[in-house]
Parts: C-alpha cells; structure tokens; sequence
C-alpha cells in the first residue's frame, strides 16, 4: 500500500552486529543506518462495533399559549437502521448472495447487532425503493443502445414459472422477471422495432420478434454441432460437423488477432484485414451449408438450414463495431442471477420479483462501470430517505 495509507510505521532494528556481534544499545540514540528499510505490511481489522446514534424528540413549551409541540423525527433517522447498514444488508444478500439467516448471523456476529428475519426483508425492499427510478432510467434507455445482448433463464415464484431477461448494453446491465419467454417481453423491453443491433441465441422469441440487424451467438451453434457429432450415425454428419468445426476454428483465429491486439498468435488485426481474410472463409461457410440443406441426416439439415437462413446474422461481428460473436456477455450476466436462484429458491411475491431484479441490475451495472455497489447503494438509500433524487446508474457516455 502507499505511504499514504499506512495508519502506523514502526521501526525495527537488529539486536546486534551480525558480523562482530557487537550489541546495540535498545535504548537511546538510533544506530545509523544505510539504504532503505525492507518493508513489510501487516493489514488488521480495527474491532468493528456498530455506532449507535439516539434521536430525542423533545416536546417544546410555547410561552404565548402554554402548549407544548413535540419534535418530529428528520426524514434520515427514519427507520431502525441507517444507510450503511441497510445498504450493507440488501449487498450481502444479492452481491453476495448470502441466506437472510446467514446475514444474520453475520450482523450479530461481527457488529453485535441481533437482527430478525423480518428487519432483513424490510432493508432489501426499502433498498429496491431507492433504486427504482435509476433503474427505471434504464430500461427507457434500452431501446436507445446501438448493441443488447439478450438471453434468459428460468425463475420461481412460489412454485410458480418465471423467466429473468438479462439485457446487456454497452454500459449497463438490466434484469426483468416475466412470466413469458415470448416475444412480448422483448417488445416491452426494446420497443416494437428495435433499432440496433440485438446479439442473442436462436431462441424462437428472438427470431418472431426482431426483423433487423442482430448476432447470433456461434458458442450456442457450436454446441450444436458437437452434440450432432456426438451422436452422429451417417456419414453426413460426420463430415458435416468436422469441416463446420474445422472453418470455426479458422474464423475464430482471425477474430482474436483481431480483438486481443499486440503480442496475439501470428499478428494482430485491424478492422478491414478482418473482414478482407473472413470472406473467403464466408464463402466456405456458404458452400458447405448449402451442400447439406437437403441432407438425409435430420440434425445435419436443420443445422445447415439455420445457417443458410440466417447467414448474415452469424456474421455481424465482422463489420459492426461493439459486436462479439458470442452472448456470453449475456450468459455472465445470468450467472450471478441462477447462483442467487439457487441459493433464495425464487421469490414469493411480485414485489419481491421486482426487487431482485433491481438490485441485481444495481449489482451487475456498478461491476460493469468499475463502481462499489455497496457504496451506491448507501447513496441511494441515503437520497430516498431524504426525498432527493438517487444517483443515476446511467453514465454519460451510455446516456
């Protein structure tokens, strides 16, 4: 750490001479020394314990009438806890994705304060009240993005079907639990036309739902392939699924001397080398699946089918700047969605659906734009109690 951040120096020096043995003195003046000191840095925990702040509402005597007029309590004492540790509960539980009884444990371990279920569920919804017109701001953005990835996975509320939509833009993440995977969502989310560029699977919302310009992701297609060739019985699919695997690999080189840059395998890339070096391999893509559209092999022919279909959306990335092959963007954005899936078993109310979705949509914006979500939220939770506007999530270069 800096010098600066150093709370505490202390000098050690040698009980003598390693040389002659001569002792120094353990007192008084300071042997004389040479070079600099070999440091080293001991970082401890100072004892945590929680600040407890007391509001006595006094009741004021008039002097004119003989009244007497209690004091109401300030808009930020409202409530048992403040917005540190409100946010501090609403992080643990959904950046962290810690059961409500471990919080509990936690708080009363660590500050000494005993907390109940009930008081845990009150500072995640009050949490989600205070993001809920920053993440409101983002979902009238969505249809603006020039890129959305997009993908979904399955949900719960009280036993019953949900589906969350991750929607992945250049400079946030947005999450919505519906309880369709249908097009309608989509509609909802990014308007009747969407005018970008939407990267997703071949999910048949997508396809119902967007006419223009979108990337289909290759991993998805390349699991395909694989698990055709896995259980491949003809001779097409074998041959099929090795020269369509073998042209993959072939494509990606060039996408990633093209993307990772200087000290990449055989070269960096730029841009109108990218597309120059991949129309030959287009051309391939082309051929082959034309030559198996009419394969016997079922599997083989709805692949090359699709490939034929939507050719153009296999190739987006090579052109469209902001544009990845894959939607892995998307997926990753999922990830943390299905761990806390798995650890809350889903949601009871729709209240509930509303705010996992907005602190996850807090969570996962703040770790894209390299802010403490933690600290947003306390920020947040701050300006709600005060009825002041909560910091926006959408930065400037987004908006």
């Amino acid at each position: 750490m800096p010098a600066e951040r150093v709370n505490e120096v202390i000098e050690v020096f040698p009980p003598c001479c390693r040389h002659c043995n001569h002792r120094f003195p353990g007192r008084g003046p300071k042997p004389a020394v040479e070079g600099e000191p070999r440091k080293h840095q001991v970082t401890e925990l100072p004892p945590i314990k929680a600040h407890i702040t007391e509001y006595q509402c006094q009741r004021a005597f008039c002097p004119e009438c003989g009244k007497a007029t209690q004091a109401a309590l300030p808009k930020e004492a409202v409530g048992n806890f403040g917005p540190e540790l409100t946010a501090l509960i609403a992080y643990l539980t959904v950046v962290c994705r810690m059961p409500r009884r471990v919080v509990l444990e936690l708080i009363g371990q660590v500050l000494g304060i005993q907390l109940s279920l009930g008081s845990v569920q009150n500072s995640w919804e009050e949490a989600s009240e205070a993001v809920a017109e920053p993440c409101a701001e983002l979902e009238r953005q969505l249809p603006n993005q020039p890129v959305v990835n997009s993908d979904e996975t399955g949900y719960r509320t009280n036993g019953e079907k949900r589906w969350l939509w991750a929607m992945v833009a250049p400079g946030f993440v947005f999450y919505k639990i519906a309880s369709s995977r249908g097009a309608e969502v989509l509609v909802q989310l990014l308007g009747v036309a969407f005018a970008g560029i939407l990267c997703s699977d071949r999910c048949p919302s997508y396809l119902k739902y967007h006419k223009g310009a979108g990337q289909f992701c290759w991993a998805h297609f390349k699991r395909n392939v694989l698990g055709a060739l896995e259980i491949a019985k003809t001779n097409d699919a074998e041959r099929f699924c090795r020269d369509l695997l073998a042209l993959h690999a072939r494509l990606f080189r060039l996408w990633h001397r093209f993307r990772d840059g200087p000290g990449v395998r055989y070269g960096p890339i730029d841009r109108q080398q990218l597309i120059l070096k991949s129309i030959p391999l287009e051309k391939k893509f082309f051929e082959l699946a034309d030559c198996y559209a009419d394969s016997g092999d079922k599997d083989v022919r709805n692949l090359a089918t699709a490939l034929l279909t939507h050719f153009e959306r296999f190739f987006a990335f090579l052109d469209q700047e902001g544009v990845e092959p894959t939607n892995n963007s998307a997926e990753r954005a999922l990830r943390c969605a299905v761990q806390w899936r798995k650890i809350s078993f889903g949601s009871r109310s729709a209240q509930g659906e509303v705010a996992v979705a907005r602190l996850l949509t807090v969570a996962r914006t703040c770790q894209m734009q390299g802010q403490t979500s933690l600290r947003y939220l306390s920020a947040a939770i701050r300006s709600h109690r005060s009825t002041q506007p909560a910091p926006p999530l959408l930065i400037a270069s987004t908006a």
